[in-house]
C-alpha cells in the first residue's frame, strides 16, 4: 500500500483488523492463519500525524485468487521446499529486574544476513504499542528487552521478525514469534466498595444471611495471584461475635441469637481480603462492612404514671382534660413504638375519647359528651396501651402484659338551667276531645335542687296553637278540638316546644309530641237505601261505610228496628261490612220502608231507613213502579192480580180432572199382579249419569198406587210406600228361585193388592241378598279374582259382565221378562214398542 501517497508524514499507523499488520513501507501482513469467506474481507488502515494532528483511512478489500487448472498426473511437477522453522513461544517475566538488554530468542535464516523486526502487544495498551521495548541485532538475530514490563498492561506480544539479503530481498516468508509476559503477583486484591451496608432484624436465628462482600485481582486469573480468601479481623462494639464471613464467597450470616436492637443498634465489621488462597505471604487488603439491626416490636409499653387526676366543669364538650405518656424501648417512630391507646372501663356513655398525638406519642383524653354534677360528681377510668405492630415475644423480652393506669375525673358543679325529664314527651290525645282537656304535665327540675319549685313553663308563639301549658304547674291542655283533618295536625302529631324557666332566668326547653289517637267520630251509614225485589225474593245485600278508622269501624251489626217489619224481613250477616236483607216468608208485594240500624266496633249507632219494592217482576227492569200499597197491615190487590189468580186456579181444577180420569181408566183395565210395585221402578240400578238399565239381577216390583213414593216412619218401624209416579218400573223375575217384595211379606208369593205398605225388615230381606250379590260381582275382575278396587267406572263393566247389554234399546235375543211391557201405561208403550223394533 502506497502510504505517502495517502500521507506523507505518517508517524501511526494502525489496522482496524488484528489479522493485519502494515509495516512503514507499506507491507501488509498476516498476523495469524486466515480462511477468506466467499464474501470479500475489508479492513480500514489508520494513518495519523499526531503534530499536524491529521488522519487518513484506507480501505483495503482482500479476495480469492482464481484457482488455477490443474495439470494432469502425468503433467505434474514436484517442487522441494524447505521446513520452515517455528521458535516456541518465549517468556518473560513481568517486572524482570533485569539486567537490560535481556536476550529473549534467537531467530536464525540461511539465506538472509540482515534481520528486523515488527512487534505488536495484545493486552490494555494495544494502541499504545511500547516503541523500543524490543530490538533484534541485524547481523545476529538475537531479540533483547530493552526493560520490564507489566502484564497487566501487555499480556503478550507477537514480534514478526524479516530475514532480508543485503540489497533488500526478502527470500522468505516472516517468522511470527510470540513473547508471554508470565504474571508475578504485583497486585493486592482490593473492595469492590469503600463500604457495605447490610440490615438484619433483631432477634434473628443463627445462619440468616446478611449479607455478600465481594473484592477483585487483577493478576492473571485463576492462578493463586487472583485466589480470594475473606475474614472478619474485628468487629465493635467488641462483644461476643454476633456474625461469620465465609472465607470463600465473602457471604455474612448471623452467628449470635440474640441479636438484640435496644443494646447495639449496629455492628461496624473490619473485613479482610488476602490473595494466594489466604497464605501469609499473599497480598491482602482490608474494608469495612456496617450492619444496621432492624428493629421489632419485642418491647411492650408501659405508663410512666400508674395513677392520673384531672378536673372538668360539667356540660362542657370537646375539651382536652389530660395527657398521658408512655415508656417504649423500641424504636422511635416506628410501628414497634407507636402507641394505640383505649378506655377500658368507665366510659359505658361514650362520654370519653382518647387519641394518640403523632409527634409525641402521648395519649389526649378528651371529654365528647357533657357531664352532669349531679348524677356522678366524679368518673374514674382505665386506660391501657398496645403498639401498632403486632408483639413478638422476644428470648430477652418478658411475657407481654398490657399496661393500664386509672385516671379520676373531678366533675365540677356549675349553675345550670332547669331540665325537662324527659326531654321529649309523648302525649297521646283522642281525637275530637273537648276544649280545655287535661292531656298530661310537663315538668323540669333544677339540676342543683333536684325539684321544681320556682320554674315557670311557657309556649313559645309561632308554633303549633292547639294546646297551652300553665306556667306554674306545668299542666298541659286543649285549646282547640283536636282534629286529624285540619291544619298541622293531618299528620296525626304536632311538635311544641316548651320553655322553663327559674329564678336566676337560666332557661331550659323541652319539646311535646302531641299525638292524635283516632277517635269514633262518625256514624256508620248505609250508601244505598232503594231496592227493588223480584218475585225470586233474592235477597238485597246491604253494605255500610264509616269513616273512623280501626279499632272504631268494621265489623258492623245490622238490625231492624221496627217490631212489625222485622217479623216480616230477616237480616243475615255475610262479613264485617255486609248483610243480606231478606223476607221471612210469603209476604205481599208491595212498597216497604224498613228503619235498619247499624253498630260499629266502638259503639256507635246510625240508623237507615231501606226502601225496599217488593214487585212482581222477574227482572228490576220490568217494575214500572205502580206498586202494590200497604195500609195498616192489609194488602189491596189489582184487578189484573184477582183475574190471574182466577184463572190459574181453573187450570190446575182441570188438570185434576184428567188425571184422575186417566188413572180411573188404567186402573179397570190393569191386572193384579203378584206383586204391588209393578209399575213402580225403584231406582237401585243406577250406576252412573246416562242412561238407564235393566239389569236381569235386580228383582223388580210390582204395584198398583197411584201416588208419588217416599217412604214413612212410624215409631221404631220404618216404613216404605212404593207408589207409581217418576220411577222406572222392575222387572219381575220368573224363576230361579228369586222371589217377589209381594212374596217374602205373604210368604207365600200371593198377590197383595189393597196396600202398598212394608216394613223395614221386609224390605230389608228382600234386597239385602240380591245388592249383596251384585257387590260381590263388581269386586271380581274378568279372570274371577278379587280385584283391587270393586268400584268400576260406570261407563265400563267389564268383560264378560253378568248383567249383559245394558242398553235398554238393545237387541233382546230372549223373550222373557218382557211381558212388563204390556202392563206400562200409554206412553211406555210407545217406548217399549219402538225398543223392540229396533
Amino acid at each position: 500500500v502506497d502510504l505517502k501517497e495517502c500521507l506523507q508524514s505518517v508517524e501511526f499507523i494502525s489496522s482496524t483488523d488484528q489479522n493485519f499488520k502494515i509495516l512503514e513501507d507499506g507491507s501488509v501482513y498476516t498476523t495469524s492463519p486466515l480462511s477468506l469467506s466467499a464474501e470479500k474481507k475489508t479492513f480500514t488502515i489508520l494513518l495519523k500525524d499526531i503534530q499536524e494532528q491529521v488522519e487518513k483511512k484506507i480501505h483495503v478489500s482482500l479476495v480469492e485468487e482464481a484457482k488455477k487448472k490443474t495439470r494432469h498426473v502425468r503433467d505434474t511437477v514436484l517442487k522441494r521446499t524447505k521446513r520452515r522453522w517455528g521458535p516456541i513461544p518465549s517468556v518473560m517475566i513481568e517486572n524482570s529486574l533485569g539486567p537490560f538488554p535481556l536476550q529473549i530468542q534467537q531467530v536464525q535464516s540461511d539465506t538472509a544476513q540482515n534481520y528486523t523486526i515488527y512487534y505488536s502487544a495484545s493486552g490494555p495498551g494495544i494502541d499504545q504499542d511500547p516503541k523500543g521495548l524490543f530490538y533484534i541485532e541485524r547481523e545476529t538475530g538475537n531479540i533483547f528487552a530493552t526493560r520490564a514490563v507489566d502484564r497487566e498492561q501487555y499480556p503478550s506480544f507477537q514480534i514478526i521478525c524479516f530475514a532480508t539479503t543485503p540489497d533488500g530481498y526478502s527470500p522468505e516468508v516472516p517468522l511470527v514469534h510470540t513473547i508471554r509476559i508470565e504474571d508475578d503477583n504485583d497486585n493486592a486484591p482490593y473492595f469492590t466498595q469503600d463500604l457495605f451496608e447490610f440490615c438484619v432484624p433483631e432477634n434473628s436465628k443463627p445462619g440468616i444471611v446478611v449479607g455478600k462482600v465481594t473484592a477483585e485481582d487483577r493478576d492473571e486469573p485463576y492462578t493463586l495471584h487472583t485466589t480470594l480468601k475473606y475474614r472478619i479481623v474485628s468487629q465493635n462494639p467488641p462483644i461476643t461475635p454476633a456474625f461469620s464471613l465465609h472465607g470463600d464467597t465473602g457471604v455474612i450470616s448471623v452467628l449470635l441469637p440474640q441479636l438484640d436492637r435496644e443494646l447495639v443498634p449496629r455492628y461496624t465489621l473490619l473485613v479482610e481480603v488476602r490473595d494466594m488462597a489466604g497464605q501469609p505471604f499473599g497480598l491482602c487488603t482490608t474494608g469495612t462492612v456496617v450492619v444496621k439491626i432492624e428493629d421489632t416490636n419485642d418491647n411492650a409499653p408501659s405508663f410512666k404514671q400508674i395513677q392520673y387526676e384531672t378536673r372538668v366543669e360539667e356540660n362542657r364538650v370537646s375539651v382536652e382534660i389530660l395527657r398521658v405518656s408512655v415508656v417504649d424501648l423500641d424504636e422511635p417512630g416506628s410501628p414497634g413504638s407507636g402507641a394505640v391507646y383505649e378506655i377500658i372501663r368507665g366510659n359505658d356513655d361514650q362520654a370519653f375519647e382518647i387519641t394518640t398525638d403523632k409527634n409525641t406519642n402521648e395519649g389526649i383524653l378528651c371529654v365528647v359528651k357533657g357531664l352532669d354534677y349531679e348524677s356522678a360528681k366524679q368518673r374514674i377510668l382505665v386506660i391501657g396501651v398496645n403498639n401498632e405492630a403486632p408483639y413478638m415475644l422476644a428470648p430477652h423480652s418478658q411475657q407481654l402484659s398490657q399496661s393500664t393506669c386509672s385516671v379520676t375525673v373531678h366533675v365540677l358543679d356549675v349553675d345550670e338551667g332547669p331540665v325537662f325529664k324527659p326531654c321529649l314527651l309523648r302525649l297521646d290525645v283522642k281525637e275530637c276531645e273537648d276544649i280545655g282537656t287535661a292531656i298530661g304535665r310537663y315538668v323540669a327540675e333544677d339540676p342543683e335542687t333536684g325539684n321544681s319549685e320556682g320554674i315557670r313553663y311557657r309556649i313559645p308563639p309561632g308554633q303549633c296553637n292547639w294546646i297551652n301549658i300553665d306556667d306554674k304547674s306545668g299542666e298541659v291542655r286543649t285549646v282547640k278540638v283536636l282534629d286529624r283533618d285540619i291544619g298541622e295536625m293531618r299528620r296525626g302529631q304536632c311538635n311544641i316546644t316548651v320553655l322553663a324557666i327559674d329564678r336566676n332566668g337560666k332557661t331550659g326547653t323541652g319539646t311535646i309530641q302531641v299525638c292524635i289517637v283516632p277517635g269514633n267520630k262518625n256514624f256508620p251509614r248505609i250508601a244505598q237505601t232503594d231496592y227493588i225485589m223480584c218475585r225470586d225474593r233474592e235477597p238485597i245485600c246491604l253494605t255500610a261505610q264509616d269513616d273512623d278508622e280501626a279499632p272504631y269501624s268494621t265489623p258492623f251489626v245490622y238490625r231492624i228496628t221496627d217490631r212489625n217489619l222485622a217479623s216480616m224481613w230477616k237480616i243475615n250477616p255475610q262479613n264485617d261490612n255486609s248483610a243480606y236483607l231478606s223476607p221471612k216468608g210469603d209476604i205481599p208485594f208491595g212498597i216497604y220502608d224498613i228503619p235498619v240500624s247499624v253498630m260499629d266496633n266502638g259503639g256507635k249507632v246510625g240508623e237507615t231507613t231501606i226502601r225496599v219494592n217488593l214487585c212482581d217482576c222477574v227482572t228490576p227492569t220490568e217494575c214500572d213502579g205502580r206498586t202494590r200499597q200497604l195500609s195498616g197491615g192489609n194488602v189491596t190487590l189489582g184487578l189484573w192480580a184477582i183475574l190471574a189468580m182466577i184463572l190459574g186456579s181453573l187450570l190446575l181444577l182441570l188438570i185434576l180432572i184428567t188425571i184422575c180420569g186417566c188413572c180411573g181408566r188404567g186402573v179397570m183395565h190393569r191386572q193384579v199382579t203378584d206383586d204391588c210395585a209393578n209399575h213402580n221402578l225403584i231406582i237401585s240400578n243406577t250406576e252412573a249419569p246416562g242412561e238407564e238399565v235393566m239389569d236381569h239381577n235386580i228383582i223388580p216390583l210390582q204395584n198398583t198406587c197411584d201416588q208419588g213414593g217416599y217412604g214413612v216412619k212410624t215409631g221404631d218401624q220404618q216404613t216404605f210406600e212404593v207408589v207409581k209416579g217418576r220411577g222406572h218400573t222392575l222387572e219381575s223375575v220368573k224363576g230361579g228361585g228369586h222371589q217377589t217384595l209381594g212374596s217374602v211379606k205373604e210368604g207365600g208369593g200371593q198377590p197383595m193388592m189393597d196396600t202398598c205398605r212394608y216394613s223395614y225388615s221386609e224390605w230389608h230381606n228382600f234386597t239385602h241378598p240380591r245388592l249383596g250379590e251384585k257387590v260381590h260381582l263388581c269386586r271380581q275382575d274378568e279372570e274371577q279374582k278379587h280385584s283391587e278396587d270393586y268400584l268400576l267406572s260406570y261407563n265400563y263393566e267389564g268383560k264378560g259382565s253378568l248383567a249383559g247389554s245394558v242398553g235398554c234399546c238393545s237387541d233382546q235375543h230372549e223373550e222373557e221378562a218382557l211381558d212388563f211391557l204390556d202392563q206400562l201405561e200409554p206412553k211406555f208403550r210407545t217406548l217399549a214398542e219402538t225398543c223392540i223394533k229396533r
